[in-house]
């Protein structure tokens, strides 16, 4: 796709976390234009209406319309509902989709249509040449980007891992254990050892290193906050630090979002970027990988937006230059 034109883009579910992270991006990408941003909802309301951080931003109003006078279609609906929208309307086949549900990540198709899993650090070559792109979820990106550099050296055993992620994770409706009087001040555990992002998680690892079929055990944590997700990972290796290290930066150099830090690292350096940082650890023959990012962002909208970069051949680190929030 040529660069000397903007790219004209259409939201489909605008109304959630995600859309609203999406048009925060994409209001300030300097080659792109949102033709518009559809919720049925909530038709004929100004964008900030629902999304209050735009207010000042921009004077768009939310459609019911649809088009395909767009370049990229970003489906930011709920899981289960993207297939179904798919399937129920006339979509041009010049149009790009890049999904943020879970309906297409195990290499599922519809009308034809196939997707590419949109981790930029584990196939950026294969997602420059896609025209749908099924963006990975936010904890398997995490829990993937902690695990990647090993599965690629074959060196992938059973690993051990927990999440915490921050209430955003849940969806912007309401539910009993997002409900601010139970979140603070709070803790708990859900989906243990059983959670929807495994599948994908699992189907990377063994893209990297076939023969892989250890366990990997997730208990994913709801922490009491809004954004983020930290992702502690462990696993049996005889791998020195100084090798896990140099294994871990190899595999990352030329990728502009993961680094990783022989420092200790902290959540708030990732709130509000699209980057993921890693640091290791060795305890007695465990290697303990640490790894962090937005969920929103490098978990969700800013990784399709970097999807979008590489399907149509912008810088990789367009409209994603965005300063962490540390105090």
């Amino acid at each position: 796709m040529a660069n000397d034109k903007k790219i004209k883009v259409g939201i489909i579910g605008g109304a959630g976390y995600t859309g609203g992270e999406m048009i925060r991006l994409l209001l300030n990408h300097p080659d792109v234009t949102i033709s518009y941003v559809h919720s049925r909802s909530n038709a004929g309301n100004p964008l900030y209406a629902v999304h209050a951080d735009l207010l000042g931003e921009t004077e768009q109003l939310f459609t019911g319309e649809l088009s395909n006078d767009i370049d990229v279609m970003f489906l930011c609906l709920g899981h289960g509902e993207s297939k179904k929208f798919v399937e129920a309307t006339d979509i041009a086949d010049h149009v790009k989709i890049i999904d943020l549900s879970q309906d297409f990540r195990l290499g599922e198709t519809v009308k034809g249509r196939t997707f590419v899993y949109g981790l930029p650090e584990m196939q950026r070559d294969l997602i420059k040449t896609a025209q749908n792109i099924a963006n990975p979820g936010c904890f398997a990106t995490g829990i993937q980007l902690g695990l990647l550099p090993l599965a690629k050296a074959g060196l992938l055993t059973a690993v051990h891992t927990t999440g915490i992620t921050g209430s955003t994770g849940a969806g912007q409706s309401l539910q009993s254990t997002s409900h601010f009087t139970w979140r603070a001040n709070n803790i708990s555990t859900y989906k243990v050892l059983s959670h929807q992002h495994l599948k994908e998680i699992r189907r990377s690892l063994q893209l990297l290193q076939p023969g892989f079929d250890g366990e990997v055990n997730f208990v994913p944590v709801r922490g009491d906050f809004p954004r983020g997700i930290w992702v502690t990972s462990y696993l049996h290796t005889d791998l020195t630090l100084e090798a896990a290290v140099k294994l871990y930066k190899d595999f990352y150099a030329g990728h502009p979002f993961t680094h990783v830090s022989e420092k200790q690292i902290d959540l708030k350096q990732v709130v509000n970027t699209n980057k993921c940082l890693i640091q290791l650890e060795k305890v007695g023959d465990k290697l303990v990988i640490h790894s962090i990012e937005d969920n929103l962002l490098k978990g969700a909208s800013g990784q399709a937006v970097q999807n979008m970069n590489l399907v149509c051949g912008l810088d990789e680190t367009a409209g994603l230059k965005l300063k962490s929030i540390v105090f």
